[in-house]
């Protein structure tokens, strides 16, 4: 799918490189020069095998396509790789190739490298929709629009308010990303079954250098059948996925004809049917959901894959090997998407003004109940404002109306200040403050000059 004519365009080319199979290989090679840097440092391998190692390690001088017969026939992924480095390097480095390690230490601290470079782009296409949706924020800060609640008006609030919402979420998701990256992707070098058996005590200095050398954090106690760490991650890469589909299906939402509150960009040329010209689909925002879909789908498979026989167990780190690269390429496909979005997100005040007066005033009815509550408690208040707003509803008529004909007020003069009350503009609470707090916040922006 990743390469698919139909779907390519939908998956990010910078992570699809970093998981191509020569930066793989290459990631591969850059741990084993790193490991035998490492042990010549410590004096556990000879200084001139660790630069004939350093110098060798260079995917160009390897033939994938060679590699790829020689894995299938000897039915493992790297002793081929490495046989083919011993030939490059020579005698006598060759003996010193891949020196008190196993494959799964060399796969798994590659992964690491790969992830790091991976979270480096998502955080970046992350920052950029944030930014987008700040710029928003500030802009409409004070743009009055119904909020809804369980698919019906509840309360007014500002679309600001509702951006706020999204980048508060967001930020929380970038945060724990950043939180978990480095423990989550350590350096293992651990050996057969992670008690460096092969190297001793000197193997755990080789692991802290090698990681250093890598920019990784060591492992420590670099147990073979342990995914946990992984999979905190991944799980994060999971509630990042959920907001970005929630963000998503809101503005599927607002771009409903019958809605119009805002819309994704468009283009000359960009179709939404083959058969009805008029149609101007929110086709960013579904191959958002989309590819979030794809990613939340994932995470029970690597959360399974945690569960692992003895010591090492080649049917999850199989699972995982081929996973891993997947969730990387689409959670960075969703963070792109994201940032595609948010960057064309067009708004229409004039329709959210138009869908608050669809309820006749009833979107305000709670304002009006803080206000009655200063005269008959907030139950009777309550009880009242129900009746009137069911009347108003069944029968078609302004909610003031209904509360104007209303037995109580038969006898009793309204207050002069209820039909205020219901202009929605005036009920918006702490909207504005809100969201140039939450917009400071997570993306450091202020409002320019005073709120409007």
């Amino acid at each position: 799918m990743f390469e698919s004519f139909i779907t390519g365009h939908w998956f990010n080319n910078e992570a699809k490189h970093i998981w191509s199979d020569a930066a793989t290989l290459q990631a591969w090679l850059d741990v084993e020069a790193a490991l035998a840097r490492a042990q010549a440092e410590l004096a556990v391998i000879p200084a001139a095998a660790a630069k004939t190692i350093a110098e060798m390690a260079d995917v160009r001088r390897f033939d994938l396509s060679q590699l790829s017969e020689a894995i299938a026939f000897a039915q493992h992924p790297l002793v081929p790789v490495l046989h083919r480095f011993e030939r490059l390097c020579g005698e006598p480095a060759a003996g010193f190739i891949h020196w008190g390690a196993t494959t799964q230490n060399i796969f798994d601290t590659a992964a690491s490298l790969q992830m790091v470079k991976t979270h480096r782009l998502l955080t970046g296409y992350l920052d950029q929709a944030m930014l987008a949706l700040s710029k928003l924020a500030l802009e409409h800060q004070a743009t009055v629009m119904p909020g809804r609640t369980h698919g019906q008006h509840a309360l007014p609030m500002t679309f600001g308010f509702k951006l706020s919402g999204w980048l508060d979420e967001l930020d929380r998701g970038r945060h724990r990303l950043n939180q978990r990256l480095a423990s989550s992707f350590p350096a293992s070098m651990g050996g057969a079954i992670g008690t460096f058996a092969a190297t001793g005590e000197v193997g755990r200095k080789v692991e802290a250098r090698m990681a250093d050398q890598l920019g990784l954090h060591a492992a420590g106690l670099p147990m073979r059948s342990s995914y946990d760490r992984s999979a905190d991650y991944i799980s994060a890469l999971g509630l990042l996925a959920g907001t970005a589909q929630k963000i998503a299906q809101d503005i599927v939402f607002m771009q409903r004809t019958e809605i119009g509150e805002a819309a994704e960009a468009f283009h000359m040329g960009k179709v939404g049917s083959s058969t009805m010209a008029q149609k101007r689909n929110p086709s960013t925002a579904l191959v958002l959901t989309s590819l979030a879909r794809m990613l939340r789908g994932r995470i029970p498979l690597a959360l399974e894959a945690m569960v692992r026989m003895d010591e090492g167990d080649s049917s999850a780190t199989n699972v995982t090997d081929s996973l891993l690269p997947e969730i990387a390429i689409i959670a960075t496909s969703v963070a792109q998407t994201l940032a595609r979005l948010a960057e064309g997100l067009v708004v229409h005040p004039d329709a959210m003004r138009r869908n608050l007066g669809l309820s006749n005033g009833l979107i305000a009815s709670e304002a009006a109940m803080m206000r009655l509550t200063r005269l008959m408690g907030r139950h009777q208040a309550h009880h009242l404002l129900y009746e009137a707003a069911q009347r108003a509803q069944s029968e078609g008529m302004p909610f003031m109306q209904a509360i104007c004909e209303h037995p109580l007020f038969t006898q009793h003069a309204l207050p002069q200040d209820l039909a205020k009350s219901l202009e929605a503009s005036a009920y918006v609470g702490e909207s504005v403050s809100l969201t140039l707090e939450t917009v400071a916040r997570t993306t450091g922006l202020r409002q320019a000059g005073p709120a409007h």
